[in-house]
């Protein structure tokens, strides 16, 4: 599992930061999340080949998080582009690319496909046989989701030596990798997990960006591999979101600690301070396991 951050800044776009957006690469899938200003530049910049993104999350209607859309929409036409594309958004989103296009007149010559999302309680919106995909309500000024990305386990692995030892036939391999019992060649019944491994734990990535502190989410990302949580602000600036709904470096860390999860990214941080490294200092007096967001920067997580 792989993220690379386009953009981790709030609001207005600057010559050094850019709005949200990011790349998930999960169990042979690329999602593009979020598509803020300047995206497809930043997809270029950081060698995200475009015909591989065939789904695309949008967390709410404010511009910092779905202005570069249409623009991506249409180089994929220029581009002459025949695959699918499928959009998961808040309703309104269909009518608002819709417009742009007819006025344009710039219809898409591949296909479309918009899934309006208008649920306050977490669904599934995204399955395939290696991955699903739930929301994660949040409290913002307009409708916003947030998205748990999940891998499905995998198969078992085959301890080769232990099979051969065993005498089982080829042809059962498949068979054991799905976790069953198998007779061999001497027409001996043969223990799945005696000739097979563990396969790799399942990693999960949570996105939730923007909110205010909402408990309500605990439940949905516990024990998440990776939680990525807007942090706009500092502690000394906590009177900042109650009316904007949105979350201090500190709050983020003390839902990550709740939801037990494995490592927390802070993100969509306001344009005002100058040393990001204090939104790391602050939540770590909370949960330890911190990184910062950063425009173009990769976080393996194989």
């Amino acid at each position: 599992m792989k993220l690379t951050i386009l953009g981790c800044h709030s609001a207005i776009p600057r010559v050094n930061t850019n709005p949200t957006s990011q790349v998930l690469e999960i169990n042979n899938h690329i999602f593009l999340i979020d598509c803020g200003e300047g995206t497809q530049v930043e997809l270029r910049r950081n060698r995200v080949k475009f015909n591989r993104i065939k789904h695309i999350f949008i967390s709410h209607l404010h511009g910092d998080h779905y202005f570069g859309l249409v623009g991506l929409i249409s180089t994929f036409r220029l581009l002459t582009r025949e695959t699918e594309l499928h959009i998961y958004s808040p309703k309104g989103l269909k009518e608002v690319i819709t417009l742009q296009m007819k006025l344009a007149g710039s219809w898409t010559n591949y296909p479309l496909i918009f899934h309006e999302l208008t649920s306050n309680e977490s669904e599934l919106i995204f399955e395939d046989d290696r991955v699903e995909v739930h929301t994660i309500p949040l409290v913002h000024r307009v409708y916003t989701n947030g998205f748990l990305f999940k891998e499905k386990p995998g198969q078992r692995k085959l301890d080769i030596n232990a099979t051969l030892n065993a005498n089982i036939d080829k042809a059962y391999y498949n068979k054991l990798k799905q976790g069953f019992d198998v007779f061999n060649n001497n027409e001996e019944l043969i223990k799945n997990e005696t000739v097979t491994k563990d396969p790799q734990k399942p990693k999960s990535y949570a996105f939730c960006s923007d909110t205010a502190y909402n408990e309500k989410i605990i439940d949905i990302i516990k024990g998440t591999t990776v939680l990525y949580h807007e942090s706009t602000f500092l502690e000394k600036h906590k009177k900042l979101t109650i009316p904007t709904k949105h979350s201090t470096a500190k709050q983020a860390a003390t839902i990550a600690e709740k939801a037990g999860v494995e490592t927390l990214i802070l993100g969509h941080f306001s344009t005002r301070y100058d040393d990001l490294n204090d939104f790391k200092l602050e939540a770590q007096t909370i949960f330890k396991q911190v990184e910062l967001a950063k425009d173009g920067k990769e976080f393996d997580f194989s």
